[in-house]
């Protein structure tokens, strides 16, 4: 890995790429002495979750800190207050059974590397339990054990971890749909628009975590902010991860003369449905679904064909790749 690491970082520089995420001492140190224009943001994986560690990657030319996912409001604020650094913090997405992503699992069970991306969730996979005496303890599948966390939403607390002072939120989309991420980065991204403009109401967060709760198939919690995470913030024993159906197509055109919409459909819908229409350059809105068509213009009764390409008219503009879903309620 140090074989062209080099020149790699200095082609990073004259691309213009604002900073890197280094879990490296060794980066950092090749950062400084070859005088590279990078800045330096350190990685979650380094587990930083004290103002004196903070201290110590300041003096190394560290300018933001990823903070790991187990760090108290307590800390987070102790860090801001006694280093000035800037603070970025995951707020959303998976939690690791180990620290920040410092499991080893993955690597021992499949040779797929968690801290390269390769992760095989072997936290989330069943196993035997025995007692001392070597007993089998779970002999039904009602009492399969696994060590995994549920996910992390942090959207109820979301003007407090502003308020304090938290410069940068992340979000935890590696190996995750195009329609995870779009609808978590917009509801986020919505959620912080309104906090400035003081019209992030109880209302609001309520529905924003309807819509963070459906397009996952774990259930989420806060975690580590406000208190050390009990039983009610892992799963121990059998749980459901079902499917999501909420995604309903993808936008592929849309004909301002006709007021004809061209998606690619992706789960089942039919006319008189109630459904949503999201994206970076429409407001969020909804409406009953009319008559569809095949490509070919041939009236469908039902979108049941996933890939299909499906046509409707609706009056409102959309954008090519705004997305369609089922109506939160």
């Amino acid at each position: 890995d140090i074989e062209g690491l080099v020149d790699y970082l200095k082609d990073l520089s004259r691309c213009g790429v604002d900073a890197i995420i280094s879990s490296d001492p060794l980066i950092i140190d090749i950062i400084n002495d070859n005088k590279i224009n990078l800045h330096i943001h350190l990685s979650t994986q380094m587990s930083t979750s004290n103002s004196e560690a903070v201290k110590f990657w300041q003096s190394l030319g560290v300018e933001r800190v990823v903070l790991s996912r187990e760090s108290s409001k307590e800390n987070i604020k102790d860090i801001i207050d006694k280093t000035g650094i800037e603070v970025e913090t995951f707020v959303h997405g998976a939690m690791c059974a180990a620290y920040s992503g410092r499991c080893v699992l993955s690597n021992y069970f499949t040779g797929r590397d968690a801290n390269r991306g390769g992760c095989a969730q072997i936290c989330r996979w069943t196993f035997e339990l025995y007692n001392d005496k070597k007993e089998l303890v779970n002999k039904s599948t009602d009492d399969e054990f696994t060590m995994s966390s549920k996910d992390l939403s942090m959207i109820t607390v979301l003007s407090d971890m502003i308020d304090i002072g938290i410069k940068s939120l992340k979000i935890e989309g590696r190996m995750r749909s195009d329609y995870y991420i779009a609808t978590v980065v917009s509801t986020y991204r919505e959620a912080i628009d309104l906090y400035y403009k003081n019209e992030l109401t109880k209302d609001k967060i309520k529905y924003f975590s309807k819509v963070l709760n459906r397009v996952a198939n774990r259930e989420s919690t806060v975690q580590f902010y406000n208190e050390f995470p009990g039983v009610e913030a892992q799963y121990f024993l059998g749980r459901q991860e079902v499917s999501n159906q909420d995604f309903l197509g993808i936008v592929l055109d849309y004909d301002e003369k006709e007021k004809m919409v061209t998606i690619t459909q992706r789960n089942y819908f039919k006319p008189g449905d109630t459904v949503e229409m999201f994206g970076p350059n429409i407001e969020t809105f909804n409406f009953t679904m009319g008559d569809i068509y095949d490509e070919e213009g041939n009236k469908l009764e039902v979108a049941r064909h996933p890939k299909e390409i499906i046509k409707f008219k609706l009056d409102k503009k959309v954008y090519k790749d705004d997305i369609m879903r089922v109506k939160v309620v």
